[in-house]
């Protein structure tokens, strides 16, 4: 069966299911193996530019044409798919469905349209039984899901040993501050944090940073969708010069931290569980590990934070 997968959280999920897809999204990039793969789209945004740059450039796609990605038809129909995994969840994330059923009506092969509009871990399971069963792998996937219930478990039965809730705060986006949602608000009550900013399920949305300061913190994670660590410290300023940023009560405890989005909390794939985890360490140190460096670290102090 001819696969391809068009958000990276698919991508995961399909080779966790020991499926190799022929074609992927230019952001696949894990495993290792998914960046040598065909790239079957171009992004109208440069990934490398400052989160206030990229939202204007994201503006601006969308005005002047209609979107961020432009799917490669040539490239979709070389590689003669059977299945394409597209997303519903964000147009600005990956590429959507909508895009997906307009080039697949330009290419020869008439293949099974499969999409993802996760929210909660139960969206995650849910996708992970619906790629399986698609791909004739629905055994694999009801383990998958099985050891990934597991971990989710042992996490939150740690976490009932916690003394206190503090209120936590995840940022998916640093100009404009945006409050993540859909998965992040479960994920955090799960590791034994309160997350009064979003309910479970919602969509995240840009606030004013006068929001999180009323809203104050014990603990604030900065994780911008598609950044990884050196990405987020490069623009750190982008937080830590705001007014009233070092009056904030993670930032006057040390408990603000940097965490690599663009793998971990912005991604529903498999490594979802390992964010909570990861999570998990910085909500309660005290009864988990803290993240390996590569994934968190200490929000980046500026200027702004030594005054």
């Amino acid at each position: 069966m001819n696969v391809v997968t068009l958000l990276p959280s698919a991508t995961e999920i399909a080779y966790a299911l020991g499926v190799d897809p022929v074609g992927v999204s230019h952001e696949c990039d894990h495993p290792p193996a998914a960046a040598e793969k065909p790239s079957m789209n171009r992004s109208r945004v440069d990934p490398e530019a400052s989160s206030e740059e990229i939202n204007e450039q994201v503006v601006a796609a969308e005005n002047d044409h209609g979107g961020v990605y432009e799917i490669d038809v040539d490239a979709l129909d070389a590689v003669d798919p059977d299945l394409v995994v597209t997303q519903g969840i964000c147009d600005v994330c990956a590429v959507d469905e909508i895009l997906v059923e307009r080039a697949v009506e330009a290419i020869d092969a008439n293949p099974e349209i499969l999409t993802s509009d996760p929210h909660s871990l139960a969206d995650l399971y849910d996708d992970v039984r619906r790629i399986g069963a698609a791909t004739d792998r629905a055994d694999r996937a009801a383990a998958l899901v099985d050891e990934l219930r597991e971990r989710v478990e042992s996490v939150e039965a740690r976490a009932e040993a916690a003394e206190s809730m503090p209120t936590v705060a995840v940022l998916d986006w640093m100009d404009p501050v945006m409050v993540a949602g859909h998965w992040v608000p479960e994920l955090v009550d799960i590791a034994g944090g309160d997350y009064e900013m979003a309910d479970p399920g919602d969509r995240s949305r840009p606030r004013e940073f006068a929001a999180v300061r009323e809203y104050d913190p014990d603990v604030l994670v900065a994780a911008p969708c598609g950044f990884d660590l050196g990405q987020t410290a490069e623009n750190a300023e982008e937080l830590a010069e705001r007014d009233a940023w070092s009056d904030l009560t993670a930032v006057r405890d040390g408990r603000t931290y940097a965490m690599d989005g663009h793998n971990y909390l912005n991604r529903p794939g498999p490594r979802l569980v390992d964010s909570l985890e990861h999570l998990a360490g910085l909500v309660h140190p005290d009864l988990f590990d803290a993240p390996p460096a590569n994934v968190a670290t200490a929000f980046p102090a500026t200027a702004a934070t030594q005054r």
